[in-house]
């Protein structure tokens, strides 16, 4: 890990630290207080794989500004279709569980930036001993969950144009720039669905005024015309995220 933040941080730095990710910005400063000693800043650059499938998870990141990790669920025949978008609302591995958490999933940074890592065990830590804390973390769990389902439903009954103005909504959020680093190769492999379909999708969102593509990324040009243009599980997962954690701002 790279650009270690060493614990006797300044109150301002220390305040921009909670601030960069919402999650931890949803923390109480004494809550906060806690964890700060054991994170770090690191560099997560894109494609860099942070566990693998029946790995332990003995790091927990949380993503920061533009930073976003996928969970993907891996085939046998190597095959991979995103489960989850995780970006600086949230939150990347051991979450809820304790003792053994063998990753189901693999999670790869689809944007990089930075993140603040933690250990797990110190994360499990301060949940045993703030009821808030554990609640907080909980009801994200719940978020999140909500978000792999609904997923489930969106891949398998809505259109692929739909589903693609789904996930460069969720990028937009979490990202925070209309700017989307991200290849047609990568939106393919995130939505399951060839390139050609990603090719002639974007090129009808593009022609509908909507998005610009440009060689390795896709810049937002009409937000509210795209969350048209999105299915209902855009709103659905949001909407949801709002109920559940209306302490922390997407």
């Amino acid at each position: 890990m790279g650009g270690v933040i060493q614990s006797g941080r300044t109150a301002e730095a220390r305040a921009a630290l909670r601030e960069a990710n919402r999650l931890l910005a949803a923390l109480s400063p004494r809550e906060f207080e806690i964890l700060e000693p054991h994170l770090q800043v690191v560099r997560l650059a894109r494609g860099q794989v942070l566990f693998e499938p029946g790995e332990d998870v003995t790091n927990t990141y949380f993503p920061c500004r533009r930073a976003m990790v996928s969970l993907l669920i891996v085939t046998r025949d190597g095959r991979e279709v995103e489960a989850a978008t995780i970006g600086r609302e949230g939150a990347v591995g051991g979450i809820v569980s304790q003792g053994h958490k063998p990753a189901f999933g693999r999670a790869v940074v689809q944007i990089d930036g930075e993140a603040l890592c933690i250990p797990t065990s110190h994360l499990e830590a301060a949940k045993m001993g703030s009821t808030r804390f554990a609640d907080l973390f909980a009801r994200y769990s719940d978020a999140l969950l909500a978000q792999m389902m609904q997923g489930v439903a969106c891949n398998a009954l809505h259109r692929a144009d739909e589903r693609c103005a789904r996930w460069l909504l969720a990028c937009h959020d979490r990202a925070g720039d209309k700017i989307i680093h991200l290849t047609q190769e990568s939106l393919a492999e995130m939505l399951g669905i060839q390139r050609t379909t990603v090719t002639g999708v974007t090129a009808e969102l593009a022609a509908r005024g909507l998005i610009r593509t440009h060689r390795g990324r896709v810049e937002i040009v009409d937000r509210a015309g795209l969350e048209k243009a999105a299915c209902e599980c855009y709103a659905a997962v949001e909407g949801h995220f709002a109920r559940l954690l209306p302490e922390v701002r997407v």
